[in-house]
This record gives C-alpha cells, structure tokens and sequence, in this order.
C-alpha cells in the first residue's frame, strides 16, 4: 500500500541582510520575527495544510531560539548559491520521499495568509505534471510594471508559467512604435511563495545555471530552462509585504497586534 504523499513547511532563516541586519531576529511587538512566522506556519499545520514544520538556518543563535520556542529546527549548510538548493539540503537530511511537497515560507513574511499557503499547496497537488507552484497578484499601477525590482510573469491558460522577467512583460504592441509603455490587462507580479516536490529538489542543484537565469538573477528560470513545469494562479488574497528594511519593521510595529494573532 503506496504512503500519500506528504507536506512540508520549511522557513529558511539567515542573520546575512544587507539592509537590515540579523533580520529574523528583529523583535516586532516584542517578539522575534522568525517566532510570529513559526506561529503561522503551525496555524497552517492545525488547518491540515502540512504535516510538520521545521526552520532551515546555518545560525546557532536563531536555531537555539527557536528549538526554546518548540520549533523543529535544521542546520545548513552557509554557502548555498539559492535558497531552494537549501531546501534541497533539508529534504535529503530528513530523508522526504521524492513525491513529497515542500512548501517554503519566507522568514520575513510573518503576516502571509495562511489561505495563501493552502493554495499554492493545493495547486501542486491539482497539477501532477509540474515540479513546483507558485503564485502571482494583477499590477495595478505602470510604475510598478515598469521597475525592474517587481518581477513579472506570463501564464498560460492551463495554469503554467511561461516566462519571468524584470522587464515590462507582455509588451503591448500598437500601431506607433514611439507610443510609450502602456499596461496590460494581464500584467501580472509574482509572489514568492513556492511549493515543490522532493523530486525537484533532489536534482536542481545539480542543474547549471541557464543563460536567462544568470540574465535576470532569477533562479526559477533554472527550473523552466531545464524544461520544467511550474503552475501558477492568482493569489485569493493579497499578500502583505515582507521585511526588508528597517522601515517594513517599524510599519509592523505600528501595526494592531491582532493582526499577528489572527
């Protein structure tokens, strides 16, 4: 009788951040980032989303913090070239089976909808032939289209990710080629929130790195070059913005503290 296959919440946890330093650690309301996303990845393991929860981190301060909180915790290796080569370090630790789900929380995102984690969770499940999922959010505004820091990305109707860029894609072609950039209808931003089976990650360290990938700094490109599958949907809700600087951190903390507990 074949196991089902099962899911995993990791959250990668690094002191290195160039702008703001020992950032998992930074206290918002008092408490430490990487507790209030270790408290909502459990809330996802409560609603049946995952099996278990564990923290990835090369830092003895941040996993004997949260071992004291009760979180799993495994050490890494520090010279990872990407993050999904680490989880890739995770899984073979922990010995996952190669149809197994491995959902990456992000350390600096303490206020993801656990909706969000169940989607992307659901979406890999839904499609067999893709390796990993993620999501995306409509662009609203051409500044946001045009800046090279928002990537973007182009599905299919099938629910597969045809390409991501930092440039405006798609272009919206018209009649004057001097007419400026306009928005598209389906303009779209990924999120960086992913799900990937074992089997994906147990090889894509092994991969070279791609000549879009090393162009655009994009690692998920790797996956695409190496002829891939990704599914992708749009998000059910908003995703509320990370922790990258000092300022996200002091947005937080004037935050109503309800809004972590939730």
């Amino acid at each position: 009788m074949n196991t089902p296959p099962k899911t995993h919440i990791v959250i990668p946890a690094r002191l290195k951040s160039t702008r703001l330093p020992n950032k998992p650690l930074a206290l918002i309301h008092g408490k430490a980032m990487i507790l209030w996303v270790i408290d909502r990845a459990q809330a996802v393991q409560r609603a049946g989303v995952a099996d278990d929860v564990w923290v990835a981190t090369d830092d003895n301060t941040i996993a004997d913090l949260c071992r004291q909180y009760g979180a799993q915790v495994v050490l890494t290796n520090p010279n990872h070239p990407s993050g999904t080569d680490r989880l890739g370090e995770v899984a073979q630790q922990l010995g996952w089976h190669a149809d197994d789900i491995v959902i990456n929380m992000q350390g600096d995102e303490p206020l993801v909808p656990v909706t969000l984690i169940e989607q992307v969770s659901m979406l890999l499940r839904a499609q067999p032939e893709c390796v990993m999922a993620t999501l995306a959010e409509p662009i609203g505004a051409l500044d946001e289209f045009l800046r090279p820091s928002v990537v973007k990305v182009v599905m299919s109707p099938n629910q597969h990710a045809l390409y991501f860029s930092r440039a405006p894609i798609p272009h919206q072609r018209t009649a004057d080629p001097t007419a400026p950039v306009s928005l598209p209808s389906n303009a779209l931003r990924h999120l960086g929130l992913y799900a990937y089976r074992v089997s994906l990650l147990q090889v894509f360290g092994g991969w070279a790195q791609g000549v879009l990938e090393q162009i655009e700094s994009l690692e998920q490109l790797r996956i695409l070059e190496h002829g891939g599958k990704i599914a992708i949907d749009i998000a059910r809700v908003a995703l509320p913005a990370g922790v990258d600087t000092p300022a996200d951190l002091e947005r937080l903390n004037r935050m109503d503290l309800a809004q972590f507990l939730g």
